[in-house]
């Protein structure tokens, strides 16, 4: 069967807990009848990603997704409770790598705002799904991307 390969994640001699998890926003939009995904750029090597970040005490996963999305997207909108997927990752530190699941949850963006918290650390940019996959580094977002489908409502 082809498909995608699912990354191995590598605990190296940590236990089955030292496995962090970071909830991720997929915010889209759609224009002309066609989905457009918002990506943003990493504040450290400048990839593009989507917006994620720590649980948050007091928040939902999904409203924790939302909340990065305002702060590192500066989008607002009514996130989706159930996920569009799960990537991993290895999220770089100054010492080493930390291997991490990221929960993506759907945005759609209703208002796009000029200033937001992180606006002089990230770009923004609005991509067709095809484009922002292929600009995205980790191929299970890039997959999360691609075979996004969002509700007709």
């Amino acid at each position: 069967m082809s498909g995608l390969q699912q990354q191995q994640i590598d605990l190296r001699a940590g236990g089955k807990t030292d496995l962090r998890t970071q909830f991720a926003a997929l915010c889209y939009r759609i224009k002309h009848d066609k989905v457009q995904i918002c990506l943003v750029t990493s504040r450290r090597s400048g990839r593009w990603i989507v917006p994620k970040g720590w649980p948050m005490d007091g928040e939902t996963p999904a409203d924790a997704a939302a909340t990065e999305a305002f702060e590192e997207a500066g989008v607002r909108g009514k996130v989706h409770p159930r996920p569009a997927g799960v990537f991993s990752y290895n999220k770089t530190r100054a010492a080493d790598a930390l291997p991490c699941l990221a929960v993506v949850y759907p945005l759609k963006v209703k208002k796009v705002l000029d200033d937001w918290p992180e606006a002089a650390e990230r770009q923004r940019k609005w991509l067709p799904r095809k484009k922002a996959a292929a600009l995205v580094s980790d191929p299970e977002l890039a997959a999360i991307i691609l075979n996004f489908r969002p509700d007709p409502a």
